[in-house]
């Protein structure tokens, strides 16, 4: 599992020549930073960069937002037809992304957010998944915390502020890690809701290293390190909360 990113690694700090000499070594002969230069330098990646990071903070900020909310009213609040408006809000997850693509991006049109950051973040504001990862955990609560904080004249959102959420973070971090992950990765819907360069994401920028002539492997190695940390930073960031969260998350049912 680890290999394929210290071959990364390594043939980002090799020369051209080097990176296809035979027989190949791991351990750079001449070792150079100057892809890495190249790569700021050719293309505008600082922007690809910003649009990347731009796009993942939100998404995943707007989901942790309007998933609490949901997944605090699916397994705290009880009302008429909950379950069932549940169940169905889940099964939109069997629902390909590919088969909305087309009537989303009419949408968008209509409104006029094509090539903005609008088109990149709004669709995804929500998640049936995030959902019911929260959902799950927050079932597992104590009831007894919840009656407790109401004799002290506690409301839902207060009590969702004050309590659930701190208790969730194992959850929260969970859902985040795998958000941040998505929506760095995200290729296709970037693809389709933008046209100028400049709205561009990290991703697409790393296809303008590919051209008829082939690749350049250093150019393109450097580039792919780059937008690999961000992704290992959250991780590594939210390493024990994550772990803690996948422990802990679906232990109870109902």
């Amino acid at each position: 599992m680890v290999f394929p990113f210290i071959w990364m690694v390594s043939t980002s700090l090799k020369e051209l020549k080097e990176i296809f000499r035979s027989p190949y070594s791991m351990i750079p002969a001449n070792l150079t930073i100057l892809n890495f230069i190249k790569v700021w330098e050719l293309v505008p990646f600082g922007r690809f960069f910003l649009n990347s990071i731009i796009m993942s903070s939100a998404i995943t900020l707007s989901q942790l937002i309007t998933c609490s909310l949901a997944a605090y009213a699916f397994a705290r609040l009880r009302f008429w037809g909950r379950d069932v408006l549940f169940y169905m809000f889940l099964s939109t997850m069997m629902i390909p992304q590919q088969v909305i693509m087309i009537p989303v991006y009419a949408i968008l049109n209509y409104l006029g957010w094509i090539d903005t950051y609008a088109a990149l973040i709004v669709p995804f504001t929500a998640s049936a998944f995030g959902t019911f990862l929260l959902r799950q955990f927050f079932k597992t609560l104590p009831r007894e915390l919840e009656d407790a904080a109401k004799l002290d004249g506690c409301g839902h959102l207060r009590f969702l502020w004050s309590i659930v959420l701190p208790l969730s973070r194992p959850a929260l971090s969970t859902l985040g890690v795998f958000t941040f992950m998505w929506s760095w990765n995200n290729y296709i819907w970037p693809l389709v809701v933008t046209n100028r360069m400049e709205m561009r994401t990290l991703q697409l920028g790393l296809a303008t290293f590919r051209d008829e002539g082939g690749v350049n492997w250093g150019y393109f190695m450097a580039a792919t390190v780059m937008a690999t940390a961000p992704v290992l930073a959250v991780f590594l960031a939210a390493q024990r909360q994550f772990v803690r969260g996948i422990t802990l998350t679906g232990l109870r049912e109902g």
